[in-house]
């Protein structure tokens, strides 16, 4: 075998990989296509819904004797030392390449949606988070943060980022997400792809296509997405990520979408994402998403028939673990009833992606290349970074922050005090370690009470929690409101508790009903307001919650989402001054809590109006956000208004710090199109930018618009750039604009094919 053609890297990849296919057996070419979970729990609280059903019984041994296609999170399923559990997976690689005829290791994958999901590996703050940042450079470098933690350890490929365009807030996951505009969500998203990438690890596109779109809010609910809506808002990020990021994997959503299952949608997995996209890389199911064509869509009647309609739809892997494309796939490909080709197809895409990864090569190397330190003081610079870009200041009518440094305060709420309040439900100690109660963190979690006192050590700061953050206890209020009756302000910090599975009241799972904050906030809030004393509201929450309630009752709104490990230090640090908050918010904040689901993308009959009673207007629109200092937009000038549906239109303005401190000021870019052949949101993102900016400093910004921003999905399902009318608006939020500049499009309709362009560019000088 070591002189066989497959084991040449002189020579191409596909000629190695026909070669070794030529070779194999068909169990041996099936076994390149699940992923084994070893160590996973198969009962208890541990499980998700319906693990148990979904995980086959298997030898070890027996098993890698075949080879084996994927090691399903070796650092993700219990508490291990990092050096100790890249020691294990080095062993566990070595075996399965000693076990089988070709020497082929496994391709490990982890969870990274918010920094590697392992024991003592930096927890940094959300992607909804990294949406309020309004920063892809800032997102690159997290991406190649956590790439380089991986591959230290001997990781190949990363579960992330989640591209889902928010469109109800009550679903759990918005905490995963980047935010309710695609173009935002592309963007951020696609940076981090860079990153990720660029540290050589497979990142993996997630959920394909239309999981956050769910029926109700519900986690797994069936998908009523019309044709636009799923090709304008929910599939752009993918196409973003694929061309401009090069991910290398993407992850069949568990959703239905118009009585097609993801899994078992054939159009678009292979003829959107690989004919159209020319997408070459793997597609993994989600956890359990091959079985449960059976289980829980019903079109599929057995284990054996779930692996044929997912391999003729273009699923390549089988994760977590295997079900359906071990020994029932193969008793079918003998029987007649599946085509060995589907087998042949997808394992030469999983050999070609090893061959890529140098698993191929035999002097692949399994061992870590150095000491492992997956909580780094590089890491942690970077979470507090992160951290302090996307706070939020939502409201501070009168000035009350920054706070004065000998001031009394009282803190009070379920969040205050509890290390947890800074996490989303994919940081490990949300995800395993509630489980296993008696283990430390594994890294340090400065909580906001402890912040704000070392972040003002002159203040007189008390604390009392008042309230839980789900259960229906009042007891605590008395004592809170009493002692914030003794304060000169109150800060109150509520908020969600991220879980899994109906655990927590943000997280895979924890869907909601209405947008009021959880448990008995709402009503410990009304008390602090009705002491008279001023009142900072601090949400750490992992979904915006309706806040109309006490609109113009509260001395001040900070908004952070899950802000991670540094979060503490960071909110502290916006409520002292010394940090100026810059952060924009990724999604809407709702005024009342029901009348939803609603975002900002709505045509006009989803906007305020005579015909309903029900005014869906935001307290707080996408992309609002306040400032401890002033910008002047000012020299605002665009190019010729009349340009061809082919064209392109500059505009350009100078942003000046008007204030006394440093601060960033984010210049949003929107596109109204008054009249089209289909319904339009009345406004949408296509381009921002974020400046740095010291006191008295300007810079001159330029924006270039291309036609094909405007470009939409008409009745006959073509993409196009329509002639007539446009408005380009540079604008603090989605509601709050500065320039508007006034474009005819001339010429006649055009048909965008698959390179069409995706990004605004934009240019920043003296």
């Amino acid at each position: 075998m070591t002189t066989a053609p497959w084991r040449d890297p002189a020579l191409p990849a596909a000629v190695r990989v026909a070669d070794l296919l030529s070779r194999m057996t068909l169990e041996e070419k099936t076994a390149q296509l699940y992923g084994v979970w070893v160590g996973a729990a198969t009962d208890g609280e541990e499980v998700a819904p319906l693990q148990r059903e979904m995980t086959a019984e298997y030898d070890w041994a027996e098993l890698i004797a075949l080879g084996l296609g994927q090691l399903t999170r070796s650092f993700g399923t219990a508490p291990v030392d990092p050096a100790l559990g890249a020691q294990a997976l080095a062993r566990a690689q070595r075996r399965i390449a000693a076990a089988g005829r070709f020497g082929i290791p496994a391709v490990a994958h982890e969870e990274c949606l918010a920094g590697f999901t392992a024991w003592g590996a930096t927890a940094y703050p959300v992607p909804l988070a990294w949406g309020a940042t309004f920063d892809p450079p800032l997102v690159e470098e997290l991406g190649r943060h956590i790439g380089h933690d991986l591959r230290s350890v001997g990781v190949h490929q990363g579960l992330a980022p989640v591209l889902d365009v928010v469109r109800d807030p009550r679903w759990g996951r918005v905490e995963e997400t980047i935010g309710e505009d695609p173009y935002l969500v592309g963007t951020i998203g696609t940076a981090y792809v860079r990153g990720l990438e660029s540290a050589g690890i497979v990142a993996t596109l997630k959920h394909f296509a239309g999981y956050a779109s769910s029926a109700g809010a519900r986690n797994l609910a069936p998908v009523r997405a019309g044709v636009r809506e799923f090709a304008d808002v929910t599939l752009p990020p993918f196409e973003m990520a694929l061309r401009e990021g090069g991910a290398r994997s993407v992850m069949a959503a568990y959703n239905e979408t118009d009585g097609v299952p993801a899994s078992a949608d054939p159009r678009l997995l292979t003829e959107l994402l690989r004919d159209d996209w020319g997408f070459t890389g793997t597609v993994v199911s989600d956890y359990f998403g091959i079985g449960f064509l059976e289980t829980l869509h019903r079109v599929a009647g057995s284990p054996a028939e779930a692996a044929h309609r997912a391999l003729e739809a273009g699923v390549d892997i089988e994760l977590p673990t295997l079900k359906c494309y071990g020994k029932p796939l193969v008793a079918a490909v003998r029987a007649g009833t599946v085509p060995e080709s589907l087998v042949d197809r997808a394992a030469r895409r999983v050999l070609l992606q090893k061959c890529e990864l140098g698993l191929l090569d035999e002097d692949w190397q399994p061992e870590p290349a150095g000491p492992v330190d997956l909580d780094s003081t590089a890491n942690r610079a970077l979470a507090r970074r992160l951290a302090e870009e996307s706070v939020v200041l939502l409201d501070n009518p009168d000035g009350l922050l920054p706070l004065a440094p000998g001031t009394r305060i009282t803190v009070v709420g379920p969040r205050a005090a509890d290390a947890l309040a800074m996490l989303g439900c994919y940081s490990f100690p949300s995800h395993v370690l509630t489980h296993h109660p008696d283990v430390p963190p594994g890294v340090d979690i400065p909580t906001l009470l402890d912040s704000l006192r070392t972040e003002l050590p002159d203040a007189k700061v008390t604390f009392a929690e008042g309230c839980g953050v789900s259960d229906p206890d009042r007891s605590g209020f008395e004592e809170a409101v009493a002692r914030a009756s003794e304060a000169d302000v109150c800060v109150a910090v509520l908020g969600d508790r991220a879980g899994l599975f109906g655990r927590g009241t943000s997280g895979e799972g924890c869907d909601v009903a209405d947008l009021r904050l959880p448990g008995v906030q709402g009503d410990f809030l009304d008390a602090l307001v009705g002491t008279g004393v001023p009142v900072v509201l601090v949400l750490l929450t992992g979904r915006p919650y309706a806040l109309g309630r006490w609109d113009g009752l509260l001395g001040a709104v900070v908004q952070a989402f899950f802000p991670g490990e540094e979060g503490g230090p960071a909110v502290a640090g916006v409520l002292s001054g010394r940090i100026n908050p810059s952060g924009r918010l990724p999604v809407s904040v709702p005024r009342v809590p029901g009348g939803q689901p609603w975002t900002y993308l709505q045509p006009p009959l989803g906007l305020a109006g005579e015909v309903s009673n029900l005014d869906p207007t935001p307290l707080y629109a996408f992309g609002h956000g306040r400032s401890y200092t002033t910008f002047a937009w000012e020299d605002f000038e665009g190019t010729d208004p009349e340009i061809g549906t082919d064209g392109s239109y500059a505009l350009s303005l100078t942003v000046r710090n008007t204030g006394d401190r440093d601060g960033a000021e984010v210049v949003q870019l929107y596109l109204h199109d008054p009249v089209a052949s289909v319904t339009r949101p009345d406004v949408r993102l296509i381009g921002y930018h974020r400046l740095g900016l010291t006191p008295g400093e300007s810079r001159r910004l330029t924006f270039r618009f291309h036609t094909d921003l405007s470009a939409f999905t008409d009745r006959s399902g073509s993409r196009v750039v329509e002639p007539g009318a446009l408005e380009l608006r540079l604008a603090l939020s989605s509601a709050e604009v500065r320039h508007t500049a006034h474009l005819t499009l001339t010429g006649p309709v055009r048909v965008l094919g698959p390179g069409r362009r995706l990004r605004c560019e934009t240019h920043e000088c003296d």
